[in-house]
């Protein structure tokens, strides 16, 4: 069992880097190799999954990837297979991980590239790295629900860190384009529940028909799909991951601190509240 997941590990870094379907633009592919190699080494199991299901649905991209795996080097696979918790980003201090916020801020709380929610002047922002393929990331969807619903003076960024496949990364690619043509993030909401909210991994199809259920506009998206910005903001985002060290979903920027993993509301409100301090309320 270890070594298939071993080799089921290696082979979902060769569909990411080398499928077309991927349709992610070259630049970005040493970024995404490096943060796969992390994701494989910290979530061997969920990956497992989606290897699996990625290839009942297209058994002929097996031998394709295979040959693309043999030209690399055998250090290399060693490495993407990930056989151990992988340091890198992941082993930020808490002094690292804060000082890492203050110097990318203004691309983690204010950018124009991202969805904000909630209170645009919130005392607290909370940033939340997401997949839509993450079953983690479904989990802990009703906590960001609640909190939006329940906390007037929080402000909420969602940031796209597609990292589970093609799906993934072709979800995250339609999302971005929701929210070009949606600037009070009201449809783009709508539009996340219900991706994120549905059974099993991400798919275009699977967001197109979400965006058309929330009545957006199919033949802008389209052209959108297309745009500049769709590959910013998803190369910003890759990059704000790696800048901060995060390498897995969901992962959180509140105020300067990083919580990692679906870690329940409570533990979010409590680090709410302690970014607000001692004088809040």
């Amino acid at each position: 069992m270890k070594m298939i997941k071993t080799i089921g590990g290696a082979i979902l870094a060769g569909v990411l880097l080398f499928n077309p379907a991927a349709g992610r633009a070259q630049d970005l592919r040493g970024e995404i190799d490096t943060i796969i190699k992390e994701y494989i080494a910290n979530h061997p199991d969920e990956v497992g999954e989606i290897v699996r299901d990625y290839f009942i649905k297209h058994p002929e991209a097996i031998a394709q990837i295979l040959a693309e795996l043999l030209k690399r080097r055998s250090a290399n696979l060693a490495s993407a297979a990930g056989t151990s918790a992988s340091p890198g980003a992941a082993a930020k201090s808490a002094e690292e991980h804060s000082a890492a916020v203050e110097n990318n801020a203004a691309e983690l709380f204010t950018s124009t590239h991202q969805v904000t929610l909630g209170n645009p002047q919130g005392d607290v922002t909370l940033v939340e790295f997401f997949d839509y393929s993450c079953g983690f990331c479904k989990r802990a969807l009703p906590d960001t629900l609640a909190l939006l619903k329940d906390d007037p003076k929080l402000k909420v960024v969602l940031k796209e860190f597609p990292i589970l496949g093609p799906g993934s990364a072709e979800a995250a690619r339609v999302a971005v384009a929701v929210r070009m043509q949606d600037p009070d993030g009201q449809k783009y909401l709508a539009f996340h529940q219900e991706l994120l909210g549905s059974p099993g991994p991400a798919s275009k199809e699977k967001a197109m028909a979400a965006a058309k259920n929330q009545g957006l506009d199919m033949a802008r998206l389209a052209q959108d799909l297309a745009s500049d910005e769709v590959n910013a903001t998803i190369a910003e985002d890759l990059k704000l991951a790696r800048a901060v060290g995060i390498s897995g979903t969901p992962s959180y920027v509140i105020g300067k601190d990083l919580v990692v993993g679906a870690v329940g509301i409570a533990a979010l409100k409590d680090r709410i509240e302690a970014a607000r301090g001692p004088t809040a309320n």
